[in-house]
């Protein structure tokens, strides 16, 4: 999402140089993974539970809560904020996961709980930031909660259902591939109480500078899990590879957060990176840790976080403007990444550039005799509708681009009134270290075939799910360049221009 671009600001863009991608030799020792049962895969054997969905949604209020902890280790509890219309509720928690296509599995329930209409959303301060000021209605303890994605069911006796999102993260990332939910990007977009990071009452002038995860979330409380990261956690957990699951407050919390991790995986939609969540994510690349980017516009928008009177890292700031922005330090600035004080495209980490919204388009193969292609039968020109969209990204002339990329996907794409292109790339750091973005936000939506819409058919879906699945395995296994070197082929693409795709700051 990006305001439309002054002709400064792509001067500045085209002063910067291509990367290699990274620097040194892994410091990390890479094992080949085990042929002994993973615990993704021991768990995906248990019974699951079809009935984990929200039915009922219910009036706007009857039913919604959120939780103290953004993520907790397995044992650990947190506290659940809980306000209803109804005399009564329970709680349900399902670990999102395959479970022979039943994809959750309850692993709690709650007594019978007295319902209680708490206060209204108050907005504080020059930032116009929204909060619940509500008192804490339950502890739950995750004792026996295997490490995952998961979510709460609230219940109200009046048939109301809400979802409250927590991740169980996992205390080592070592030799795992890791997950991560976009916690920054969901708060991001919260509407809940009247604001987020785009509008509130009047518009774009009317926003949140900075949003608090001391609130619910809006709509059935888990509107952006579901639509770009669930399947993509069900597919995941078929494979049974070794898994680890954290959240981009996570990443931005822990210095070491990756250290000897396989693979990092950034979903469907991932925009919002603090300095240390990108350092931590570039550091792991040049010690040879594969990074997979599902979605598009990741690394977008540049933020920090500071504390609520519930804990450390629970405000999420972005000004969205680098002369707003009261912080002095201009490295820490919150604009958009690529851009003045200090621009730090996201190419430079991802291979390619957010230049489109709003995208439409079919995603169209360049490159296949590329491994990741293997098994889909997929043939050079071959296009699958719509695949691109909402958003997309591509090999642009402002880069930095890393080098050596291969372009694996080229596709023409219908931005708003203008025609643009999208890529899907794989590049190869001197770690060793693969790196491959899909250049498209719907990439993980595809993966539920016609249930996603805008013309995505079975086909679709059974070529996203396995290009997905064999970039996971490979990255699995260690440094994906090692195996599987990028063949540079971009001298043969004709690069898109920043000027087509960025329209109003409107996603």
């Amino acid at each position: 999402m990006i305001v439309n671009r002054a002709v400064a600001a792509l001067a500045v863009l085209a002063l910067l140089t291509g990367c290699g991608g990274g620097g040194g030799k892994a410091p990390v020792r890479h094992r080949a993974p085990t042929s002994a049962p993973t615990p993704a895969v021991a768990e995906n054997t248990r019974p699951g539970t079809k009935d984990w969905k929200v039915r009922t949604a219910g009036a706007e209020h009857a039913i919604e809560g959120f939780a103290d902890r953004v993520s907790v280790l397995p044992g650990e509890s947190f506290r659940l904020f809980v306000s209803t219309t109804a005399k009564g509720y329970t709680v349900s928690a399902f670990r999102m996961g395959w479970y022979a296509g039943a994809q959750a599995r309850k692993v709690w329930a709650s007594p019978h709980q007295a319902g209680q209409k708490q206060a209204g959303a108050k907005t504080t301060g020059g930032t116009h930031t929204v909060t619940a000021p509500w008192k804490p209605s339950l502890t739950v303890a995750t004792r026996d909660w295997p490490e995952g994605s998961y979510l709460l069911r609230l219940d109200a006796d009046s048939g109301a259902q809400r979802f409250v999102p927590v991740t169980v993260r996992s205390p080592s990332t070592a030799g795992k591939v890791v997950i991560l939910n976009g916690t920054t990007t969901w708060q991001a977009y919260n509407m809940w109480g009247g604001r987020d990071l785009y509008k509130g009452p009047g518009g774009f002038d009317g926003r949140s500078r900075a949003v608090s995860f001391d609130r619910p979330y809006d709509g059935n409380g888990a509107i952006k899990f579901l639509a770009f990261e669930q399947p993509a956690i069900a597919l995941a957990e078929k494979t049974g590879l070794p898994l680890a699951y954290e959240t981009d407050n996570d990443l931005h919390h822990d210095p070491r957060l990756l250290d000897g991790a396989r693979a990092l995986v950034t979903l469907g939609h991932d925009e919002y990176w603090s300095t240390a969540m990108r350092d931590e994510a570039t550091k792991a690349r040049d010690a040879g840790m594969n990074i997979a980017f599902l979605g598009a516009n990741a690394v977008n928008r540049h933020i920090r976080f500071e504390a609520t009177s519930l804990g450390a890292d629970r405000l999420v700031v972005c000004y969205k403007s680098a002369e707003e922005d009261p912080i002095k330090d201009p490295a820490e600035k919150t604009q958009d990444w690529r851009l003045s004080p200090k621009p730090r495209p996201e190419s430079a980490l991802i291979g390619i550039m957010y230049t489109c919204f709003p995208a439409d388009g079919a995603w169209k193969v360049y490159r296949p005799d590329n491994w990741v292609f293997a098994g889909t039968g997929a043939r050079e020109g071959e296009e699958f509708p719509g695949v691109i969209g909402p958003e997309s990204d591509a090999v642009t002339r402002g880069g930095p681009t890393p080098r050596p990329i291969e372009v694996l996907a080229h596709s023409t794409v219908q931005c708003g009134t203008s025609t643009t292109t999208s890529d899907a790339t794989y590049y190869t750091a001197k770690s060793g270290a693969g790196v491959f973005a899909t250049g498209t936000m719907r990439w993980v939506c595809a993966m539920r075939g016609s249930a996603c819409g805008h013309g995505v058919t079975g086909k679709a879906a059974s070529f996203v799910a396995k290009v997905t699945e064999n970039v996971l395995r490979a990255f699995a296994a260690g440094p994906a360049g090692r195996s599987h070197p990028a063949r540079d082929n971009l001298k043969k693409v004709k690069p898109a221009g920043l000027g087509a795709a960025q329209g109003a700051d409107l996603d």
